[in-house]
């Protein structure tokens, strides 16, 4: 499995217009990235930080 690369949902909202979106990027492509809102076409975005919820098999 080389080669792979992780990717991870970024969830977004525009100050402009407020619309709310999300992306798959990878850790890189985050980083380097210049985020625009697909409704508005702004970059006054900001990136939303979502709980999550984890769920194993093993005993804590």
């Amino acid at each position: 499995m080389t080669g792979d690369i992780a990717v991870a949902l970024y969830e977004y909202h525009c100050s402009a217009c407020g619309h709310e979106f999300d992306r798959f990027m990878s850790l890189a492509e985050h980083e380097r990235a210049r985020v625009t809102c697909p409704e508005c076409k702004s970059t006054t975005v900001e990136r939303v930080f979502t709980p999550f919820y984890a769920k194993t098999v093993r005993k804590s």
